[in-house]
């Protein structure tokens, strides 16, 4: 029977981790931290493993299935013996297919919460304008998820927002969300436009994950708390408790605040939060400014645009440049069905990793 052995065996060694896995939580000394980490291998090894016995079954069936045809001689059996084995020549490279998808290399962050910065860049009233409404496509597209959406912070302008901060819970947030970080391009007559000009404007959106202190670490001396008088809603109760929390990372200058809950310590948490996903937003950018460097210097610069997607509001349309993925229903995607592009967005960063899979 014809099937890839080195795929085969790479999965064979996970069976094995699984099951060596296993006997690990068996222990009755094991550090809970450890039982965490563990606990998070067996969900994603576990799914593998399920998948790999299904095809080791396919495999095991057709080497019986060739065994037969081999000393056979009665018609009708060789006859259903040759269906049977089409039926999993078929079957093993598409199960070979799934498991490659399956192995491959897992964004560490993917299983995270998020925490959204959205704000306007050029254009003006409109920019502040769509940032409103793609928060809103945003928000429609994470209830429909199941996911949780807390705004941490916003500022209103007469238009629009200026900007706006949340945070979103939910499970396996950020493997979907993250395709959302970069320059987003609105092309459409504004409201405030008085001769029915079309107007192109852009905002950013950066996309973190929400980390622990486990996950950075920081020295309680290198934050600077302050704390203040919330504005905004909140009546009597705003008026006379310093409840609004101000955190800056001396070591960067990174600040976050908080004054969207009701108590200093619940803004506190909030605020941390916020700073630690800016940290490492500092250090990721800082990691692809220097690889970006290093590519210049081996391959000089050339012109490209900042920009990840357009939303063209006269043709209906909205194109991912990433992808070169056009879809001529802008009006549907802007009502939170965002689940097209994301999905295409995923299985294109799929296929480039498969491309390096040595398997």
């Amino acid at each position: 029977m014809k099937y890839n052995i080195r795929l085969y065996e790479s999965l064979e060694r996970m069976a094995d981790k699984y099951d060596s896995f296993i006997k690990e939580l068996e222990d009755p000394t094991i550090p809970v931290n450890k039982v965490t980490e563990i606990n998070k291998q067996l969900k994603r090894i576990g799914v593998i493993k399920d998948k790999f016995l299904q095809y080791k079954k396919a495999i095991d069936d057709g080497n019986s299935t060739e065994e037969i045809l081999s000393k056979e001689t009665n018609k009708d059996m060789i006859e259903m013996a040759q269906m049977e084995l089409e039926d999993l020549k078929q079957k093993i490279p598409q199960y070979e297919e799934e498991l490659k998808i399956m192995l491959l290399p897992v964004d560490p962050y993917d299983d995270k919460n998020i925490i959204v910065e959205m704000r306007p860049a050029a254009g003006g009233d409109e920019s502040g304008i769509f940032t409103s409404d793609l928060f809103s496509t945003y928000k429609v597209y994470c209830e429909r998820m199941g996911w949780k959406v807390r705004v941490i912070d916003l500022s209103v302008s007469a238009f629009g927002y200026d900007y706006v901060f949340f945070n979103v819970v939910g499970t396996d947030v950020y493997s979907k969300m993250k395709f959302e970080s970069g320059v987003h391009r609105v092309q459409r007559i504004p409201a405030t436009e008085s001769k029915g000009r079309v107007h192109t404007s852009t905002i950013t959106v950066a996309v973190m994950p929400e980390l622990d202190e486990v996950d950075i670490k920081i020295k309680p001396e290198e934050i600077r708390v302050d704390v203040y008088r919330a504005g905004g809603a909140g009546g009597q109760h705003v008026n006379r408790t310093e409840s609004a929390v101000r955190l800056t990372h001396l070591p960067t200058g990174i600040v976050a605040a908080c004054d969207s809950e009701r108590s200093q310590i619940e803004n506190r948490a909030q605020a941390m939060k916020l700073l630690l996903s800016k940290i490492w937003e500092k250090a990721e950018k800082d990691r692809h400014d220097l690889i970006d460097n290093m590519k210049r210097e081996q391959v000089g610069t050339g012109d490209r645009s900042e920009k990840i997607r357009t939303y063209n509001y006269p043709q209906n349309r909205v194109t991912d440049h990433r992808i070169g993925l056009s879809l001529n229903k802008l009006d549907y995607i802007m009502q939170g069905y965002l689940d097209e592009i994301i999905d295409a967005l995923i299985a294109d960063e799929q296929t480039k990793l498969l491309e390096n899979l040595k398997i």
